[in-house]
């Protein structure tokens, strides 16, 4: 190893000087770096899209509806409300996709879950429903999002027809 006179203690190895450098530059750097995180979102346009192409499948089946759209950290990206469509449904709509959303399955799916197991904690939390029509949106294994739908009549609320037209909101974009 090559070494370095320096005049005030003798001598330094070479990479002293650099190495220390280095660090100080790192240890500067790093706390910045740490403390930015990139998440994988839904775009307008594609918020847009899926909820132009959900509104478009009820329509088609003859069903009024509210059609919500939220992005990654559950903000709402569009609201859609049919002409005709009850208006509980603006409410309701965005809670489905929320509770999609945050359970990661479509909210029926979280219903039956929530059903077997009896417990009360989640369904108290805020904008959290067991109801059927919202369904997660995927780029991937990512959830960027999620769409909720109301206003299906049926049995049960009609939320089955409700996921439909989500699944085929979703489908019309690809992630």
């Amino acid at each position: 190893m090559k070494r370095t006179v320096c005049r005030k203690t003798g001598t330094v190895p070479i990479f002293g000087k650099q190495g220390l450098s280095l660090f100080l530059w790192v240890a500067a750097v790093a706390p910045a770096a740490a403390q930015v995180v990139n998440e994988a979102t839904l775009s307008t346009d594609a918020a847009l899209n899926i909820a132009s192409a959900a509104l478009a499948q009820c329509r088609q089946d003859g069903q009024k509806v509210t059609v919500s759209v939220v992005d990654h950290a559950g903000r709402e990206k569009i609201r859609v409300r049919d002409d005709g469509a009850a208006p509980h449904t603006e409410v309701h709509a965005f809670r489905k996709a929320y509770t999609a959303l945050t359970y990661k399955m479509p909210s029926a799916e979280y219903g039956k879950r929530f059903t077997e197991l009896r417990g009360m904690g989640p369904v108290l939390l805020p904008n959290i429903t067991t109801a059927a029509g919202g369904v997660p949106i995927r780029a991937g294994n990512n959830v960027v999002g999620a769409i909720g739908i109301s206003g299906t009549p049926g049995s049960g609320g009609g939320g089955e027809h409700d996921a439909k037209c989500a699944e085929a909101g979703i489908q019309k974009v690809k992630l």
